[in-house]
């Protein structure tokens, strides 16, 4: 059966596998590999979660998906980090491994994070992807909007990234729970 728990700072090396295995199919054939290359390490991303999930003035909320004891993915976020766009808060990574795609975990890590954001008073939610990362529909079929849209570096290359978003949390909340398991 899977569970979404928030994440504990023992969690962080898994949640790092799963982000750099899930970062390298999502970004390898968008991203040029010598850019992949200067921004991508399991080593940092581990002291990176290590740091986020032990902090206790880190203002992140983080949930994983666990099944049989083994973590199939997370979401993390907070309050909006670019102050052009109106939502007050963002998902700043939502990521599931390839063998558990397809099976709503991803429905249930972002229900989870809808309810927490809900909780803490946020009304609205934005996320940022690459343009070309094929997995922006997974957004749109909760009903995200196209936002905006401009270039970031990655590496030493330039890309161009959108922001989707729901202006109304509760409506995607009913959405999510009208749709759950």
């Amino acid at each position: 059966m899977l569970t979404v728990r928030e994440a504990r700072p023992n969690d962080a090396e898994q949640i790092a596998k799963i982000h750099d295995e899930t970062w390298k199919l999502t970004y390898g054939p968008i991203i040029a590999d010598e850019d992949l290359k200067q921004v991508m390490s399991f080593e940092r991303r581990k002291i990176m979660w290590e740091t986020t999930l032990a902090s206790k003035k880190v203002q992140q909320y983080v949930y994983v998906a666990e099944k049989d004891g083994k973590l199939l993915g997370f979401i993390s976020g907070g309050r909006q980090r670019a102050a052009q766009i109106k939502f007050d808060a963002e998902i700043y990574d939502i990521y599931v491994l390839q063998e558990a795609q397809g099976q709503r975990v991803g429905h249930e890590l972002l229900k989870h994070f809808v309810q927490k954001c809900l909780e803490e008073g946020y009304h609205s939610l934005s996320v940022w992807i690459l343009t070309a990362n094929p997995y922006g529909r997974f957004y749109v079929r909760y009903g995200a909007k196209k936002v905006e849209a401009e270039n970031t570096t990655i590496g030493s290359g330039t890309y161009e990234e959108t922001a989707f978003g729901w202006e109304d949390l509760k409506k995607l909340e009913l959405e999510l729970m009208e749709t759950s398991l």
